[in-house]
């Protein structure tokens, strides 16, 4: 038994619209995606040579202060 059947997943997708409602799974969802891609956006700029050269410069300049 367990949660291996459909209408198990049916039924508690039902019973998730019924507490939480559809705008704020919607909320949650547009919310969980606009972090994910202001992750990816982080990363990304961080990993590109121009963003290193500055942080080791920054890093020099600061050593000297």
């Amino acid at each position: 038994m367990g949660f291996s059947s459909i209408t198990h997943w049916l039924i508690v997708l039902l019973i998730v619209l019924l507490i939480f409602g559809t705008s704020k799974l919607r909320n949650i969802g547009s919310d969980l995606g606009a972090a994910v891609k202001n992750f990816k956006d982080a990363v990304k700029n961080e990993n590109t040579p121009k963003n290193r050269a500055s942080t080791r410069k920054t890093a020099k300049t600061r050593a000297r202060k």
